[in-house]
Order: C-alpha cells, then sequence, then structure tokens
C-alpha cells in the first residue's frame, strides 16, 4: 500500500515544474518612491534596503528601486510609494513614517504577482511573504481535505493553483501542495529552487506525509461521519503549517525545529486548523445546499 501511494506522489510531483516558480521570483519589479525631500528619501531607502545588507545585495535591490526625481528612473513603476502630505494617485501606497509595515500588507494583498521577488529582495516584505505562503497553502489543503469529503463540492477545488487527476489521492495532493509550497519559500529566501537543490526538504516533506496521515485516519475514524470533517481537514492544515514553518526556520536561521518546537507548533496549528475548517465549511456548505 505505501509503495502504491509513494508511486501516486511521484506521479503527482512530476507535474509540479520550479521553473514556473523561479520565473515568478525573478520578474522585474519596479518600484518608484515620492518624497519631498533628500533626508525623506534616505529614510524610504533605508527601510527598504538596510545599509547591514550586504554591497550584492544592495546594488541589486537599488535595480528595482527609485526615486521618482531620478534621471535613470522607468517611465512606469508596478508599485509608487508616497510619503505622507504628498497628494497621490489611488492606486499608490502611503509610506507611514511610524507605522511603515501596514502599507507592507497593502501592497502584498494588492500586488499578488509580486509577493516573491518582493520577499526576494527587499527585507520588510520577506517574513510577512512567508507567512502569507505558509498560511495560504495550509488552507488550500484543509479546502482539499473537506471537498473530497464532501463530492458535491468537488468542483470548487479546480481553483486551486494545481491539477488533480485520476491518479491522485489526498495524501499525494497534499504532499504535492507542500513541495510547491517548499519551492515557493525557497524562492522567497532567495535560495537555489528545484528537486535537486532542495531534495533534503523534499524528502523530509515525503516522509512526513505518512505520519500525519495516520494521525488523520486514526483520529476521523473516532467521530461520526460529518464531526470528522473539521479535525480531517485541521490536522491537514496543521501538518502543512508545520512543515512550512520547518522550512522557514531552516532558510533563515539554519537549522531544524527540535521535535518539543514542532510538537507545540503542531497542537497550535491545529486548533488554528479548527477555525479555518469551520469557516471553509460554512463557506462551502450553502453552495451545496443551493446546487440541490
Amino acid at each position: 500500500m505505501a509503495q502504491h501511494i509513494f508511486k501516486q506522489v511521484w506521479t503527482a510531483i512530476s507535474h509540479l515544474n520550479p521553473n514556473d516558480v523561479r520565473a515568478l521570483a525573478d520578474q522585474g519589479v519596479l518600484i518608484g518612491l515620492y518624497a519631498r525631500s533628500e533626508e525623506s528619501y534616505e529614510e524610504m531607502e533605508e527601510y527598504f534596503i538596510p545599509s547591514h545588507l550586504s554591497r550584492e545585495r544592495r546594488l541589486e535591490a537599488f535595480n528595482h528601486l527609485f526615486r521618482s526625481t531620478e534621471k535613470n528612473a522607468p517611465p512606469r513603476f508596478d508599485i509608487e510609494i508616497f510619503e505622507e502630505g504628498l497628494p497621490r494617485p489611488q492606486s499608490a501606497f502611503l509610506f507611514r513614517r511610524h507605522h511603515p509595515q501596514r502599507m507592507i500588507g497593502e501592497i502584498l494583498n494588492a500586488r499578488e504577482s509580486f509577493v516573491l521577488p518582493l520577499a526576494r529582495l527587499f527585507p520588510p516584505f520577506y517574513q510577512p511573504a512567508m507567512d502569507r505562503i505558509i498560511h495560504t497553502v495550509a488552507k488550500e489543503n484543509a479546502l482539499f481535505s473537506l471537498a473530497t469529503a464532501l463530492p458535491d463540492v468537488i468542483p470548487s477545488v479546480v481553483s486551486l493553483p494545481w491539477a488533480v487527476g485520476e491518479f491522485a489521492s489526498d495524501t499525494a495532493v497534499l504532499t504535492v501542495n507542500q513541495v510547491r509550497m517548499a519551492f515557493l519559500l525557497g524562492a522567497a529566501s532567495d535560495r537555489m529552487i528545484g528537486y535537486g537543490e532542495q531534495r533534503g526538504e523534499i524528502g523530509s516533506i515525503l516522509a512526513g506525509a505518512f505520519g500525519w496521515r495516520a494521525v488523520a485516519r486514526e483520529l476521523v475514524g473516532k467521530i461520526p461521519f460529518g464531526g470528522g470533517l473539521i479535525p480531517k481537514a485541521a490536522i491537514a492544515y496543521a501538518g502543512t503549517y508545520v512543515a512550512g514553518r520547518v522550512l522557514e526556520r531552516m532558510y533563515r536561521e539554519g537549522y531544524s525545529m527540535s521535535r518539543q518546537e514542532r510538537k507545540d507548533a503542531y497542537e497550535g496549528a491545529f486548533e488554528t486548523g479548527k477555525r479555518v475548517a469551520k469557516q471553509l465549511l460554512e463557506a462551502v456548505t450553502p453552495k451545496k445546499a443551493e446546487a440541490k
């Protein structure tokens, strides 16, 4: 049985192309700064490209960040950021001197296609982007786990960013999405990504897939049908979330989580997963009822 599932996992993974993720991370994003003084420009530049970065990283980042007054500034920007007090177009973002982090979330929400290059190039975007990737993929896996238990909801799964073929079991699809998460987190961390380059991370994900699958079976099997939907989806969320946090720690600090840290993270993520699963179930159930 395990050999059959491994075959499904590898078949599914073969449909996942890290080159697509590389292309997203390497795309050129152009940011234009608008300020009233030299001092203000310097403050904004220091926020986005701190002086403690290496010379190479600063030079690369400055190829994507421009003062609006520069002679070599591009004719248009993907993201425009204005100092407080300056009139700005509706599509532009406000640099709040005392609360710049609020602007980071607004940009990531409005410019989703640039999440990876922003995280890779500019430190203020890094942690929010990592958090967003981990939560998003964990939520996707929770939704898929719910959808497979509610056949009438299956059509909603096609909106997820991977194809579900007839070969795919729950474990295969959830694992493939975790591998995709590894590519995304690696790219956001400016690491080399791919099956060979990330063989250690991918191996860890594959090994962990069967552990939380067994936990899911044991837990859901003890709960009557319907009552088991939330725990099943919560386990999918928690397993994916912890895998993401382990990868984040490795990319950020260079070492993994301890067994106790993983246990604590899993318990917290399971509680969050239950809340997420309830919200997802409430969102899809009305659609199911309306379709009848």
